[in-house]
């Protein structure tokens, strides 16, 4: 019995081992930021912009219209299309922007987005997710651009994360794990590089 039970003990961390060694020989292949800067001859970002692409698990990021890297993402773990309450783990559709950046995130950084945002806002209130006064509370940080509150049902505290501590596992698998409560997560290194070229107010566009 013991015996038997090593055995399979064995196997299982020997068949993980070898996922994690084949996620980081294709995370070899990965180029970097700078990398692909001098590849497509752009010294300089300008008019950065994200697009999220919830179906294919990417990340692109955009300087003036022109692809400059794609990025690995993950995402929250309800695969629903419409984000409805601030715990059902599902990340958002829609057109946001970077409202706050957190640098002493247990996630490594943490881009801050303003979710929910007035449209967020007025369906929730027209399905009766929302009451009135949280509609309002929504549309007043709006109107200051600041991140939405966090009291009301919608909830907040949506951005693009690293990975945090367990990063050398997660960004090493070679499939695609959504674990997230609704977040966009990437590596901690390819966070690092993000947070080098946004800034408060850079577009966020997500799509299914």
């Amino acid at each position: 019995m013991l015996r038997n039970t090593l055995y399979i003990f064995g196997s299982v961390v020997i068949f993980f081992a070898g996922v994690i060694c084949y996620g980081i020989v294709l995370n070899l292949r990965e180029v970097t930021l700078s990398e692909a800067l001098a590849e497509k001859g752009i010294k300089e970002l300008k008019d950065v912009r994200i697009v999220i692409d919830r179906k294919n698990y990417k990340l692109n990021l955009y300087s003036q219209g022109i692809l400059i890297k794609d990025y690995k993402a993950v995402f929250g773990k309800n695969n629903n299309v419409i984000k409805t309450t601030a715990d059902d783990n599902v990340t958002p559709i829609g057109d946001y922007k970077i409202c706050a950046i957190d640098t002493t995130s247990h996630y490594h950084k943490f881009l801050h987005l303003n979710y929910p945002n007035e449209r967020d806002a007025a369906e929730a209130l027209a399905r009766g997710y929302i009451n009135q006064d949280e509609f309002s509370s929504i549309l007043l940080s709006a109107k200051l651009n600041e991140c939405p509150p966090t009291e009301t049902r919608l909830g907040s505290a949506i951005g693009i994360h690293g990975i945090g501590k367990y990063n050398i596992i997660f960004k090493n698998l070679p499939f695609s794990f959504n674990w997230t409560d609704g977040s966009i997560a990437v590596s901690n290194e390819n966070i690092d590089e993000l947070y080098s070229v946004v800034k408060i107010g850079t577009p966020v566009k997500i799509i299914n």
